[in-house]
């Protein structure tokens, strides 16, 4: 961790032949006094608080009103979170400071009605595509770094169809929607670049991972190629932060862009600069002490992002969409108290996601919106911003909601299907009889349809985690908020309105909502195209692509088709000489194959 406290790097100067928007030399002089703290200090006020916010914000504003009216499409910047929990976010009563957030989300619509997926590769896959998991084959867990597999190709993505109105699209940080193909990698799913990582975790400060003994390697990327040179121990997040920075130096505000800065932070391994560490001594328990170290770098990191977008001229005309991936994980420090459950489970705590929108164009700022909103509601809406097309045989599961967030109106989405995985460990107790007959109820499925939450099979666990759970005492604790599920329990009903916290298991008591749902659960299950999860390819190991994670699958079947194809010519080839000599062999009495090779 010593590595993160000593002199942050220089940024690399902007790309030649970039120029500083306005005409007036006094304004030039400032531009370039501008670049010129850039170079020098690498980061924008980095570690400085929020006081010097206004005095930015002026400047900003004043070369805001000489460059940025050109375009009507607004600036989309859509910041991802990874594994940070429901209550880990100032606003929701958390101890760990997030000043950024708080103000960042009071000055614009809190979202406390907004639904993500439990776990990384399908939140990612939905917000991209605007699809349902069941829709993309990616239904069940995640996609492994072993696995030949990724985002379908025949996905038309979120950058591509920005990219399709005039929009520069850039990508910082985690993308964990696969890469065993060239095809499947960000640059080719719409991104005109790229800079971070491809699995789903690794190493803040080496970017190393190994996925399991004998299967480890580096894992950072510029565009299509292995980062080597950003080898230099700089924290991730602080270096995400960088290029974000850098790429809104270089860019001309009058263009309309979309940046994704999908953060490694805060999903372990638990790692932080030692300076971080300063607020949270009295934090007993060493996992959430990290954790919350890791959220105040990040917290910080978004602040000097907002002072990047103002002081290049974005601001006023940007939307800044903040959002987790999933629910937080206990063990590891997240907190998602007082919801039920936690990452990688159905429960509200895995599920259920810190999230808002921070933007001057907002017709109703400083509003909590509780209308129901999915991950899957982005691509409509930002694409729909964006003066977009959405191809009208395309069938979308998420929804245009932005007059839902900016005016206060009514959300068109009365349902969200959570997910069914067919193949996840099926509930022993589960059976056609306890669903009814409609429904199956050893499969793992959830869904949400206005108030009602149905869950059936084997939702995860269960526990509510307690702010008490992470003192000193440990997760002995925990019993006085532990449950055992009943014997031959197999399915769930909650009013999530009434009860957001999942005590009050109302199934028994309403049959005929729960047959309601089960029978949405039946006819989604319908269109449901068959699960993508192939098993591991042996060629995926670093240490056969030089100790690089990377595409390693359309070489291998280039070679093969190409064999393939020498071998059919060469068998024709056999076969005609083949025939001849057999003609040959007819008077001779020889045996063929002494020349047909």
């Amino acid at each position: 961790m010593a590595s993160g406290d000593s002199a942050e790097p220089l940024p690399p100067p902007p790309p030649e032949g970039w120029v500083w928007p306005g005409k007036i030399v006094v304004m030039g002089a400032l531009a370039g006094f501008w670049v010129l703290s850039l170079l020098t200090y690498g980061y924008l006020c980095w570690g400085q608080g929020l006081e010097e916010e206004g005095f930015l914000g002026a400047q900003a504003g004043e070369r805001l009103q000489t460059s940025s009216t050109a375009t009507s499409q607004p600036h989309l910047i859509f910041i991802l979170a990874d594994d940070q929990g429901f209550r880990d976010v100032g606003y929701h009563g958390s101890e760990i400071k997030t000043p950024t957030l708080d103000k960042l989300a009071a000055e614009g619509v809190k979202l406390e009605n907004y639904y993500v997926q439990p776990i990384c590769t399908p939140s990612r896959s939905q917000f991209i595509t605007g699809k349902y998991q069941i829709h993309t084959g990616l239904q069940h867990s995640i996609i492994r770094p072993t696995q030949p597999n990724c985002l379908p190709l025949d996905n038309a993505t979120l950058p591509q169809k920005l990219k399709e109105v005039g929009y520069s699209t850039h990508m910082v940080g985690k993308w964990h929607l696969g890469f065993y193909r060239k095809e499947c990698m960000p640059t080719k799913r719409g991104f005109d670049t790229f800079f971070g990582s491809l699995l789903g975790s690794g190493d803040y400060y080496t970017h190393y991972k190994c996925d399991s003994p004998g299967m480890c390697g580096y894992d950072l990327y510029e565009n299509d190629n292995a980062a080597w040179d950003y080898d230099n121990g700089i924290y991730s997040t602080q270096m995400y932060t960088q290029r974000v920075q850098q790429i809104l130096a270089s860019h001309d505000p009058k263009k309309p862009i979309f940046l994704y800065v999908a953060y490694q932070a805060v999903h372990s391994p638990l790692q932080a600069p030692g300076r971080y560490f300063e607020h949270y001594r009295s934090i007993v328990n060493i996992n959430r002490r990290r954790y919350a170290a890791m959220l105040s770098c990040l917290d910080e990191a978004i602040h000097n992002v907002t002072l990047a977008l103002k002081r290049y001229g974005f601001y006023n005309n940007s939307i800044i969409i903040y959002s987790s991936d999933n629910g937080g994980q206990p063990a590891a420090g997240g907190s998602n108290w007082p919801l039920r459950g936690s990452k990688g489970t159905y429960w509200e705590g895995g599920i259920r996601a810190v999230g808002f929108v921070h933007s001057p164009l907002l017709k109703n700022k400083g509003t909590v919106c509780k209308e129901l909103v999915h991950i899957t509601d982005w691509y409509p809406t930002l694409i729909s911003l964006a003066e977009g097309q959405i191809d009208e045989d395309i069938q979308l599961d998420g929804y245009d909601i932005w007059e839902t967030i900016s005016e206060g109106l009514r959300s068109p989405r009365v349902d969200i299907l959570h997910n069914i995985d067919p193949i996840y460990t099926k509930a022993k107790n589960g059976s056609w009889a306890a669903g009814y007959g409609i429904w199956n109820t050893a499969i793992q499925s959830a869904i949400r349809v206005q108030h009602w939450k149905l869950l059936t099979g084997n939702p995860g666990y269960s526990d509510w985690v307690p702010p008490q759970a992470f003192s000193n005492l440990g997760p002995n604790r925990w019993h006085n908020e532990r449950i055992t599920l009943s014997t031959g329990k197999s399915i769930w009903l909650f009013n999530i309105t009434a009860d957001p916290y999942e005590r009050v298991d109302l199934s028994g008591r309403y049959p005929g909502i729960v047959k309601k749902l089960l029978r949405r659960l039946s006819q989604f299950n319908k269109t449901a195209v068959p699960v993508r999860y192939p098993p591991k390819d042996p060629r995926s190991n670093p240490r056969l692509n030089g100790g690089v994670w990377g595409p390693w699958y359309k070489e291998e079947s280039k070679k093969k088709k190409t064999n393939k194809t020498k071998a059919e010519k060469k068998q024709k080839k056999s076969k005609s000489r083949t025939r001849k000599h057999r003609t040959v062999c007819s008077s001779t009495k020889c045996h063929p194959s002494v020349t047909a090779g």
